[in-house]
């Protein structure tokens, strides 16, 4: 959604500071990235703990953003219900992680 619709996802799921289509666009081309190499990783054991790893790193770094911007949204509510969600999906990749290295 991030990449094929940046207006809607700005409104309706990210409206923090000012919207610029072409960053929110360099953002979606690194969660595709992600995305793919999950895909590979579902079917390659070997490659679950490296993936896992820069997943939970970068969903750990993106909630201490929201942290940070928590009082930066319109409406007022969206930003510690955002930051609970991230924080969540921090927990269940790390929780995944964790299940991958044993």
């Amino acid at each position: 959604m991030l990449w094929l619709a940046p207006g809607t996802f700005f409104e309706e799921i990210g409206p923090f500071g000012v919207r610029n289509d072409h960053y929110m666009g360099d953002l979606a081309t690194f969660y595709l990235a992600f995305g793919a190499a999950g895909l590979v990783a579902v079917v390659r054991a070997g490659w679950r703990v490296p993936v896992l790893t820069v997943a939970f790193v970068a969903q750990a770094l993106h909630t201490i953003n929201h942290a940070i911007d928590i009082g930066e949204t319109d409406p007022g509510w969206l930003g510690p219900a955002t930051l609970i969600g991230v924080a969540a999906s921090t927990v269940l990749v790390g929780w995944m992680l964790r299940v991958a290295g044993r």
